[in-house]
């Protein structure tokens, strides 16, 4: 498994459109970097792998609270 993933990578990982991925990138929700002479966008794997995990556990909170309502 690469250590870096392409925008389109994490596009089809997370299953949304490149502007989606793009406005998570630029708003700095999903950290990345970007690398070469274009300015092309990598997220490392292990960065994505804990942005799903924060957004389970938000997603367990949200649902604690509703319940509780």
């Amino acid at each position: 498994m690469p250590r870096f993933l392409t925008l389109s990578d994490v596009c089809e990982e997370l299953q949304i459109s490149s502007a989606q991925g793009y406005a998570l990138v630029r708003s700095g929700e999903l950290p990345a970097i970007q690398v070469g002479g274009r300015g092309q966008w990598r997220v490392e794997q292990t960065v994505l792998d804990a942005y799903i995990e924060a957004k389970y556990e938000q997603t367990r909170q949200q649902v604690a609270r509703d319940r509780s309502r």
